[in-house]
């Protein structure tokens, strides 16, 4: 393999790891990480560029399918969420800004947390 090519698998590799760990849900994020190693070891013997090629290309378009699951889960969290302002009294905005960012997990904020 060229080191061209060699840097290009390892940086689409490093992204694809890197949005993974991003998942919120601990299920998703360590089945998509164990998924990408396994995907990579098993074919890091492969010497064909054509071949080479065609799984670079699989791994982008899974890269693409990381990222827009992300998005998914962030939107339904969000809704989820938003079902929250009902039992806790507090805005969607509000929660949001409690828990600084989207992707945190839990939506209800603690005692302390509300007003």
């Amino acid at each position: 393999m060229a080191a061209s090519s060699r840097a290009q698998v390892l940086d689409l590799y490093r992204a694809m790891l890197r949005e993974s760990k991003h998942f919120s849900a601990y299920n998703y994020r360590t089945y998509a990480i164990r998924r990408i190693r396994d995907a990579f070891r098993e074919n890091k013997n492969v010497k064909d560029p054509v071949q080479i090629q065609a799984l670079m290309n699989k791994a982008k378009r899974d890269l693409g399918i990381i990222r827009r699951q992300e998005v998914i889960l962030e939107t339904q969290e969000m809704v989820s969420c938003s079902a929250a302002t009902f039992h806790t009294g507090l805005a969607f905005t509000d929660i949001l800004e409690q828990r600084g960012q989207i992707g945190n997990p839990t939506c209800y904020p603690t005692p302390s947390q509300q007003r």
